[in-house]
């Protein structure tokens, strides 16, 4: 039986762990990503690690810094309850067991190109984001 702690415990090893991947994927390092977000080195780490559960407002930073969206990590979190009967685009290339790890980079490089594309052909000002659909 799983106790309230042990599940608290694992939501946020997942996050820590979806995080490290988000950013090895966005090609960052420990460092820049804490300096991109505006956290400290060792704070991300132990996010990273499951050791600390950060707020909502380091999650918008951290969201912000990856081109990912925040709800994405709210989910993740634990802060706001999310549909998982559709995975999003990443997770679907992510749990694909047929594809290796530089498949999965290529799928998400070029998913991200034609986001940013469509951006640029809608006229919108803002940066384009990574969005999960």
């Amino acid at each position: 039986m799983l106790y309230l702690a042990d599940v608290t415990e694992s939501k946020h090893t997942d996050l820590g762990e979806f995080i490290r991947q988000q950013r090895e994927r966005a090609n960052l390092s420990l460092r820049r990503l804490a300096e991109r977000a505006g956290v400290s080195n060792p704070y991300l780490s132990q996010i990273e690690r499951g050791i600390r559960k950060p707020s909502a407002e380091i999650l918008k930073r951290i969201s912000r810094a990856l081109e990912i969206s925040a709800e994405t990590l709210y989910t993740r979190a634990g802060l706001i309850e999310g549909d998982r009967s559709t995975p999003t685009v990443l997770e679907a290339v992510d749990a694909d067991p047929r594809l290796t790890a530089r498949q999965k980079q290529v799928l998400l490089d070029l998913y991200m190109a034609l986001v940013e594309a469509g951006a640029e052909a809608e006229g919108t000002s803002d940066e384009p984001t990574r969005r999960e659909t």
